[in-house]
């Protein structure tokens, strides 16, 4: 899993918390005049926009290694110039580095990564993870529809469940970047017990940074 294919050129949008998988959507809603020139320059060329996030919270922060490139699949201009989109994960990718640029967007070059997306996990782990998610949903108090949860594939769950998991940026940083279906499994796992044995002892919600 993560086969590197060759660079290309991307526009990047840098927005901690915020992860995309290949196969999975994520809804934008885009404000600021840098990201609308973006999707602008986005929507004039191949609708690509590379979702990646930031090491910190600091205006031109460095980026994380590993992000994913996702496809404007709906689109919603605004009259006032802001936009609501949809993506669609297409490949994670691996910053080569950072262009200069005169856009107001970031750009960088990347190389793609060739994914298994046919990869799927062992009964003991689906097992597992099945258990330690009804634990940690029931700490939490959510309420899962666990028939619908039981039905979906091991690759749709297991992204599915790191995209929108409550973790802290750097917890969904590591997700993303596990080469395998089993390790982000496992890793998944691992989080699950460790927020949920950190919200019981501060009495607290996890919540993402």
């Amino acid at each position: 899993m993560g086969t590197a294919t060759k660079s290309t050129r991307l526009s990047v949008f840098p927005l901690s918390g915020a992860v995309l998988y290949p196969g999975l959507q994520l809804p934008l809603h885009i404000f600021e005049p840098r990201y609308r020139a973006m999707v602008s320059d986005s929507l004039a060329r191949d609708r690509r926009i590379a979702m990646i996030q930031p090491q910190s919270g600091e205006p031109g922060a460095p980026l994380f290694n590993i992000g994913c490139v996702g496809k404007i699949v709906d689109v919603e201009a605004m009259e006032d110039g802001r936009f609501n989109l949809l993506l669609e994960g297409v490949a994670r990718f691996r910053v080569i580095r950072e262009l200069e640029v005169t856009t107001p967007f970031r750009q960088v070059e990347a190389e793609l990564l060739e994914d298994d997306m046919t990869e799927v996990l062992s009964a003991v782990e689906r097992a597992s993870f099945e258990r330690e998610s009804r634990k940690f949903a029931d700490a939490q108090g959510y309420s899962v529809d666990w028939d619908s949860v039981g039905r979906l594939d091991d690759m749709s769950l297991i992204n599915g469940v790191s995209q929108i998991a409550p973790f802290d940026a750097a917890a969904k940083q590591a997700l993303l970047e596990a080469n395998s279906l089993g390790a982000r499994c496992e890793l998944l796992v691992q989080l699950m017990q460790f927020f949920g044995k950190r919200d019981s002892d501060d009495g607290g919600r996890v919540t993402l940074q």
